[in-house]
């Protein structure tokens, strides 16, 4: 695993029966505290060339920049990387070094769900032809702190439920990071980051992170609406994309894939 905050934790709390975390790979600041937390159970590393053996999969549970700083080592190696900050790879340039490292290197990008649903069907429906998509999320303020959110809204005093961003999937998830990576994967599961058209809420009545997808082709058209609970250390973060990361474990195990 690369990362071990808020979502990190959680993945490891919930891995199946049958699967351990046996290398993390942190910052070298917190390798230390880590190890001693972690104990002898796990190995917390600073770098991918300090594994040895081969992984059943590592999962990147960092931020853009830990999948910026590891990405390309892991692919390069022939494993597979289960990636949730889908939004770093709004950088084009980020995007195809690490798609190179896989096809020199023989890894695999695996890029996940994350907090939304209805993905493999919104990639199904691309095979016959989308011509639009549209995707909207809708959070409580407190999600949208420490972001570039704050430049656009007082979160501090909005008491309905105001749209503060309209424009791409590109644009959304990069400037808004941390709370936006949904955007970008509706965007490479569809039309791509600059057909996606994106709108973002702050609502000071709700408590859960909302996702609305539509989604029109000539397979006909489809909406996928998902109201989901934030992590209890990280309201930035939904829960089911922690989840997401522990069913990609989970699949290592089972002999049926969905």
């Amino acid at each position: 695993m690369i990362g071990y905050g808020a979502m990190g934790r959680e993945v490891h709390r919930l891995l199946p029966d049958g699967v351990t975390l046996d290398w993390l790979v942190l910052p070298e600041a917190a390798q230390s505290d880590t190890q001693a937390e972690l104990g002898n159970t796990t190995r917390v590393l600073t770098a991918i060339d300090q594994c040895s053996g081969q992984p059943d999969l590592v999962v990147e549970c960092a931020g853009h920049p830990g999948l910026a700083q590891h990405g390309e080592a892991v692919l390069q190696r022939g494993w597979t990387l289960a990636v949730v900050s889908v939004g770093a790879l709004t950088d084009n340039a980020l995007y195809q070094r690490l798609v190179d490292a896989a096809r020199t290197g023989g890894g695999r990008l695996h890029i996940l769900s994350g907090a939304v649903a209805g993905m493999d069907g919104l990639a199904s429906a691309r095979e016959g032809g989308l011509t639009a998509v549209t995707y909207e999320a809708r959070k409580a303020p407190r999600s949208w702190k420490g972001s570039p959110a704050e430049d656009l809204i007082d979160l501090a005093t909005v008491t309905e439920p105001t749209v503060f961003f309209e424009g791409s999937a590109g644009e959304a998830a990069r400037r808004f990071p941390a709370n936006a990576n949904v955007a970008a994967t509706v965007a490479l599961s569809g039309l791509g980051m600059e057909k996606t058209q994106v709108k973002l809420w702050v609502d000071p009545h709700t408590e859960r992170n909302s996702h609305r997808i539509h989604a029109v082709g000539r397979f006909g058209e489809f909406r996928v609406e998902l109201n989901g609970r934030p992590l209890d250390n990280n309201p930035k973060t939904s829960m089911l994309a922690a989840l997401s990361v522990v069913r990609a474990c989970r699949q290592l195990l089972d002999p049926v894939v969905i």
